[in-house]
């Protein structure tokens, strides 16, 4: 895993905001509803940042619409959510060799920015 790559969505305002601001022109983009990421790179995303939780969105309308923000959900939850609904990935997620850059704060944008220049 050490491939500079975006997870991301195509239709996504604040995703195509980002890209129009980094330089990806040498990164692989993969646009998460078109092309569901795979269990074995969310597994590797996840042994990177140490959990499947960081890679979860909260913001998802699913999650509260599913009831999810009412329960505990363990990593094993995390990793099935993700892996059976795209909205469930934090966007983008940004991988430059073997560094994670997850979600769309100025700081996470920006550490993306300078690790891909």
């Amino acid at each position: 895993m050490n491939k500079n790559k975006i997870y991301h969505l195509s239709q996504c305002s604040t995703c195509k905001r980002i890209l129009g601001n980094i330089n990806s022109s040498s990164c692989e983009l993969q646009d998460i509803k078109q092309d569901a990421i795979q269990a074995k790179e969310l597994d590797a995303m996840a042994k990177i940042v140490g959990s499947y939780e960081k890679l979860f969105s909260r913001k998802a309308l699913k999650y509260r619409s599913l009831g999810l923000h009412l329960k505990t959900l363990s990593e094993k939850d995390y990793r099935k959510y993700i892996l059976s609904e795209y909205t469930f990935l934090k966007r983008p997620i940004i991988q430059v060799g073997n560094q994670l850059f997850i979600g769309n704060t100025k700081e996470v944008v920006a550490a993306a920015k300078k690790a891909l220049e």
